[in-house]
């Protein structure tokens, strides 16, 4: 069996027994910014376990891409020397939300291994937490499972907790014996070594108790299952190999790095790690990118880079100089295609973006090479033989070193690596990591809001269709605090069972606008947000009167805001599916901001677009304005969803039943936000810059309806009062500024030629003071002070007064806007001894700067222009010490 057939027989088995087949999350985890990357298949589900998420279904079934390279599971320095180890791989699991439990788990996942997948019963081990006495008499009595291949372990190993509070409960494994070939010796047994014999296949999760603060832990009203198997592992035990590398999931990508270096796979150890390294790697790297991550200093950005760094290095290794890891990516995408078809269709686009970081890593690499060279030479020269932390870690975090790269270098010159010094520098900086990933991701969801969903608070939004609803008071908040009632100048927010007032989510701003109750009282709503699906926030300030509990009010958004935030939402459809027509289907949405005043669209793209992309894709926006679409919106299924082509937005997170707008033919999404009732509404949509904010991702920022309008309107103001000033009409504007432009250009060319003929006359015949040629010990020296009002005419002034003095050492120097201007030249007997980079460093100084240049010739500047005399004067000391 391919891993192809074993991912579908596993998901087709689950549905056989009543499953929901779930497509597998992006590894953008949504709502969570606990986690870098998606790391276990229960993560999508991790709302539905903790009672904040409805499903309409009780089981569900999953093979789950996940990528573990930082945090608390970072297995990335392992990864190519063990065979199991991976930075990607994916996870098989099925899950029961109150459903089924242990009984089921178990039954359902020793039939499959038995039955299914062919595995020889007598192989097979289980673990069970040490008082589970009944998962222990499942396996004994139901499964049959001979009591010498029951082992009982504590709760390092078998016991599983979300977190320190929270759902929890003992776990059991299923073990698969390799046989005593496999074995690490004497004393060898499952858990007491961590060898391959016997092999953690599925790990089975019992969700029975929520332990509180206190460590109490009380049974939960409904138990739910969540378990995991590795699909690599199981393929390596269904296909009869020891490790994951050699299933065909992973060699047909060592096949292709095979190809690319010439090497053999199993002909030398360390080209084996190399090539390990470059499969599992490339693999995280193409996911990765797939899903909106790029290379970058922080967060997911910097793991995708160091993670194609190391890839880089092993290719060095391999004797690979040029870009290669880009064409694996290719390897990658035909092995996975099957289950994710996403992986073709972004080719393209991955293939440039490994490329690019692989280009710039090539300098990075040499830089660090030089770096390590200085480090050795600081050894040899102190006597030392050890490497400090400190050195290892910058080559490590900022040259993309390993710890094993670095050592493998040093150690052929007798020098070793601090080790304990460099885990204390990545202990920091894996510090400093959380604090900046905590800073830069979605904030972490205050807890009052999590148990007030807990406790069956909800709000509902009636704003699709209405722009005024009554509702009451379900909860009152001011300054962080519960509170019943607040009165006239407080700030508070407010949770109301209904509202027509969106809250800010999914790229769209919140609305404002007003309440109004019984008695006069008033407040207007300053902003509404959505801190967790279902519940609604408006923050507000009491103009009159005073707010209590269950008090009703009315609520009314401000209309012609929320109108205008609409066109900007539906032109953001209409430009993303512009987009992909005219630059093609790599482009995916990176991030957007829908207000009432602009909109801001982040997308993947190598290059900034030309003017006539930008025009296309502004008049075909446009086209589908005037076409006047109908926008429908529907609620439905995801899988139907998908089914009519829908676009989902990579690291959202999407619910069982999503709200899919389409417009005309020409967009399909999925989307929450609100929307014109057709495109004509739209009014006009200008497109008013293009930039690029990170590698591979650019933004567009367009205006639309009134705002476009006002941008128009004020341009063609700007354009009437430039004519008018020119003395014509906007149709003339270009002619007349060409014109002018080739007037300025004669008129620059005869003060050019007159500003040479005067510094000519100067060179020529002045004596004033400092002018004169002088002989300082044997070197002809000319310093003068000179007029210049711009620091780029130094070099040509000086091209001037060197041919007075070709053979000795000139200095001119000027003032301009009260700085000092310094340029010096070096004739070829005496650069050796007076380079005159050198010189100029000196002088620099004297007027409070910096500056460098050639032995021949070099400039600077310095703040403090009133100094110029005292560094002209200080060539003379220079030149007699």
């Amino acid at each position: 069996m391919t891993g192809n057939e074993i991912r579908k027989k596993f998901l087709d088995y689950f549905c056989e027994h009543e499953h929901q087949e779930v497509a597998s999350s992006s590894l953008v985890p949504a709502n969570d910014p606990t986690l870098l990357f998606t790391n276990a298949g229960m993560n999508q589900f991790k709302d539905t376990f903790l009672g904040l998420e409805d499903r309409k279904y009780k089981r569900a079934t999953t093979s789950q891409k996940c990528v573990r390279a930082g945090g608390k599971h970072n297995d990335l320095e392992n990864v190519g020397r063990t065979a199991r180890h991976h930075t990607f791989f994916e996870m098989l699991g099925n899950f029961s939300f109150g459903d089924y439990f242990k009984k089921e788990a178990i039954t359902y996942a020793w039939d499959f291994l038995t039955r299914v997948m062919g595995l020889e019963a007598e192989r097979l081990w289980a673990t069970v937490y040490l008082d589970d006495d009944e998962a222990y008499n499942l396996w004994k009595d139901v499964i049959k499972i001979p009591q010498e291949r029951l082992v009982r372990l504590g709760e390092k190993d078998n016991f599983w907790a979300m977190g320190d509070t929270g759902p929890c409960g003992p776990c059991s494994e299923i073990l698969y014996d390799q046989g005593e070939n496999m074995s690490c010796g004497p004393g060898c047994g499952i858990g007491s070594c961590d060898c391959d014999r016997y092999l953690e296949i599925w790990n089975l999760v019992f969700m029975q108790f929520n332990r509180d603060a206190s460590g109490t832990m009380t049974p939960l009203p409904k138990p739910s299952i969540d378990t995991g198997m590795g699909l690599e592992r199981l393929a390596a035990v269904v296909q009869g190999v020891q490790s994951n590398y050699d299933t065909d999931l992973l060699r047909r990508v060592i096949a292709a790095a095979e190809k690319i270096s010439g090497k053999v796979y199993g002909d030398d150890p360390e080209n084996d790690v190399s090539l390990r390294v470059l499969a599992d790697h490339s693999r995280a790297a193409t996911f990765l990118i797939t899903d909106g991550i790029l290379p970058a200093n922080e967060g997911r950005g910097y793991v995708l880079r160091r993670i194609m760094r190391r890839a880089a290095r092993h290719g060095k290794m391999l004797g690979l100089n040029d870009p290669f890891l880009y064409q694996l990516a290719a390897a990658v995408a035909d092995v996975m295609q099957q289950a994710y078809p996403e992986l073709k269709e972004s080719l393209p686009f991955v293939s440039r973006v490994i490329r690019s970081e692989e280009e710039r890593f090539g300098e990075t690499l040499d830089r660090g090479l030089k770096v390590l060279d200085e480090e050795l030479e600081k050894l040899k020269a102190s006597g030392k033989s050890t490497l400090s932390g400190e050195a290892t870690f910058k080559l490590y975090d900022t040259f993309g070193f390993p710890v094993d790269l670095t050592e493998d270098i040093i150690e052929k010159d007798g020098f070793t690596v601090d080790h304990t010094g460099f885990v204390e520098q990545m202990q920091k900086q894996q510090e400093l990591s959380r604090k900046a990933w905590k800073g830069s991701g979605e904030e972490a969801i205050a807890e009052v809001y999590k148990n007030l969903l807990n406790e069956g608070l909800r709000s509902d939004f009636v704003g699709y269709e209405n722009f005024a609803a009554n509702a009451k008071v379900l909860y009152l908040l001011h300054d962080g605090s519960p509170v019943s009632r607040a009165e006239q100048g407080q700030e508070v927010e407010i949770i109301f069972d209904r509202t027509p007032f969106y809250g800010e989510s999914g790229g769209q701003a919140g609305d404002h606008g007003r309440g109004q109750g019984a008695e006069g009282v008033s407040f207007t709503i300053m902003k509404t947000t959505k801190p967790l699906p279902g519940l609604i926030l408006h923050k507000a300030r009491i103009l009159e009167g005073e707010i209590r509990l269950d008090d009703t009010f009315q609520l009314v958004v401000a209309r012609e805001e929320r109108l205008a935030t609409a066109r900007h939402h539906s032109a953001t459809h209409l430009l993303q599916a512009k987009l992909q027509k005219v630059l093609g289907d790599h482009v995916k949405q990176a991030g957007s901001l829908v207000t009432s005043e602009r909109l801001r669209f982040d997308f993947s793209h190598f290059s900034a677009l030309t003017e006539a992309e930008l025009e296309e894709i502004e008049l075909l926006v446009n086209r589908d304005v005037m076409a006047n679409l109908p926008v429908y919106t529907e609620e439905t299924d995801m899988e139907t969803a998908v089914r009519h082509g829908a676009m989902a937005i990579f690291g959202e997170k999407y619910g069982a039943q999503v709200r899919m707008v389409s417009m005309g033919d020409v967009s399909i999404e999925l989307c929450g936000g609100t929307h014109v009732e057709s495109t004509g509404d739209i009014g006009f949509v200008k497109i008013v810059s293009d930039t690029g904010i990170a590698a591979g991702v650019r933004r567009i920022e367009a205006l639309a309806g009134v705002a476009a309008w006002k941008y128009i309107n004020q341009h063609e103001k700007i354009i009437a009062e430039a004519a008018a000033r020119l003395k014509g009409v906007p149709g003339e504007l270009v002619e007349r500024i060409e014109r002018l432009q080739e007037v300025n250009r004669d008129q620059q060319k005869e003060i050019a030629s007159l500003k040479e003929k005067l510094v000519t006359a100067a060179a020529g015949g002045s004596s004033g003071s400092g002018s004169k040629l002088e002989v300082i010990n044997g070197i002809p020296v000319l310093v003068q002070k000179v007029d210049c009002d711009d620091p780029k005419e130094m070099r040509r002034i000086m091209d001037v007064y060197k041919q007075k003095n070709v053979d000795g050492i000139t200095l001119l120097g000027a003032i301009h806007a009260g700085k000092a201007i310094l340029i010096v030249h070096v004739g070829k007997d005496w650069q050796k001894k007076y380079p005159a980079g050198s010189l100029i460093s000196e002088l620099a100084a004297k007027v409070g700067g910096k500056g460098g240049g050639k032995p021949e010739l070099a400039q600077a500047g310095g703040p403090d222009g009133y100094k110029l005399e005292d560094a002209l004067a200080h060539l003379q000391t220079l030149l007699q010490a």
